[in-house]
């Protein structure tokens, strides 16, 4: 088999020269999106072709029988919280037989962090790219307690928690959208940027920026006797994380937009308990997969690495925008909560200038001069460099539960396929 670097020298100056046009698009596409928050409402209700028996999770599309572990615990948990089985043993005959249906998040215009659960009753942000005119969506942040359904748990607690997002939260929040007229995020990421966050394991200035925006509408509820607004603001305001579900859903939506064919570009990364894949924005909506993504990271107290285990994560779509972990240089203080340093957090940033296509005009990082970010994860330079995408991320329990937090780096794997599959569609690579 020939290489995938010799057959890119062999292909001519010509076939070279239509990837990078393809590329610039791809980048001029994801770097101009305009991803405004505009409601906040159960996802059959706005997320075309949802079935009330659907439940969404995390990664590439798999049967119910390729589901283990975490993964396929917080499945079960989301077919009881959504009533379509009345115990354990009926979630998972519904799943076998078909009668309970599982769907993949990014196929219906999601993201889900960790497992990625989302079932017909639950509230997602609805996030409009007014560049474009394609939407995104993200479901909420379930609080900041370990044991979350996304993390694999469902008991009790996690059922109240999860219906006080839906009863009182969840509707709170996007009546202040609805009465705001919607939130224009890209401007209020870039801030945040220059205050500290990286926007995917750091959402602090974030989430005190949003809140300050629906500031005006919350009062205005206050007046009107709107019931649940102390506690919601409260919650905002004691959950650093809340905004990561708004990242999220802004850069599902400019990602979305990256539609170019020819491109080498990634237009998605995400992972479930089978491995790591990506999509590239010149072959749709094809999945190349890898196996698990290697990892480094700072466990809480108590726990050991054996106990890490992978149950699904879709929020290196912020990586895939030239967020996250490409903006690790403005989130310094995140060497506490996922070990490391300062100085390894700046090496890695820099590293990514090497395998993207261009800086961020939007999206900056001060301690570069204010030079943007590293955008546009180019396969061909993954491939060529040897350097492979990292990525800030929680780290997963096998018995359920946050137990750590860290950075991993997505396999070689699902390049070297995902460019073997351009080179037979377009003849190059």
């Amino acid at each position: 088999m020939v290489k995938l670097d010799e057959q890119r020298r062999s292909s001519g100056s010509s076939g070279a020269s239509g990837t990078e046009r393809a590329n610039t698009v791809a980048f001029e596409r994801l770097t101009a999106a305009d991803p405004w928050v505009v409601d906040v409402q159960p996802a059959r209700d706005v997320m075309p072709g949802y079935r009330d028996n659907l439940v969404l999770t995390s990664g590439a599309p798999m049967g119910w029988s390729d589901y283990t572990g975490g993964q396929r615990e917080a499945l079960i948990g989301g077919a009881l919280f959504e009533g379509l089985a009345a115990d354990r043993e009926g979630a998972i005959a519904g799943f076998a037989d078909g009668s309970i249906e599982i769907g993949a998040c990014h196929d219906y215009g999601a993201v889900g962090s960790l497992a990625g659960i989302y079932t017909a009753s639950m509230p997602v942000f609805v996030v409009e790219n007014r560049d474009q005119g394609n939407v995104g969506f993200c479901n909420f942040y379930e609080g900041k307690e370990p044991r979350r359904l996304n993390y694999g748990c469902y008991d009790e607690g996690v059922h109240e928690r999860l219906l006080h997002v839906n009863t009182v939260l969840a509707p709170v929040v996007g009546e202040a959208i609805r009465r705001q007229g919607g939130v224009a995020l890209k401007p209020l990421i870039a801030r945040a940027l220059r205050m500290g966050d990286e926007v995917h394991s750091r959402n602090a200035a974030a989430s005190v920026l949003f809140s300050r925006e629906i500031l005006p509408a919350v009062l205005d509820m206050v007046r009107d006797g709107v019931a649940g607004v102390r506690e919601t603001m409260l919650h905002l305001a004691e959950n650093d994380y809340f905004f990561l579900r708004l990242s999220m859903a802004a850069s599902k939506a400019s990602a979305d937009a990256m539609v170019s064919p020819g491109s080498t570009l990634v237009s998605a990364m995400a992972f479930s308990c089978r491995g790591f894949a990506i999509r590239l924005a010149g072959l749709g909506d094809q999945w190349f997969e890898g196996p698990p993504p290697l990892h480094e990271g700072k466990l809480f107290p108590g726990h050991t690495e054996d106990e890490i285990t992978w149950m699904g994560g879709e929020s290196p779509i912020t990586e895939t925008v030239g967020l996250g972990g490409f903006a690790q240089a403005c989130a310094l203080s995140l060497q506490d909560y996922q070990g490391g340093s300062p100085e390894l957090m700046i090496e890695r940033n820099k590293e990514m200038y090497a395998i993207t296509h261009g800086e961020n005009p939007t999206y900056r990082i001060p301690l570069f001069s204010f030079g943007g970010t590293p955008t546009g994860i180019d396969a061909r330079k993954v491939i060529d460099t040897g350097i492979l995408p990292v990525m800030d991320v929680g780290l997963a329990g096998r018995d359920g539960g946050q137990i750590g937090a860290g950075v991993i780096r997505a396999p070689r794997e699902c390049f070297e396929a995902a460019l073997r599959s351009h080179a037979a569609v377009h003849g190059e690579v």
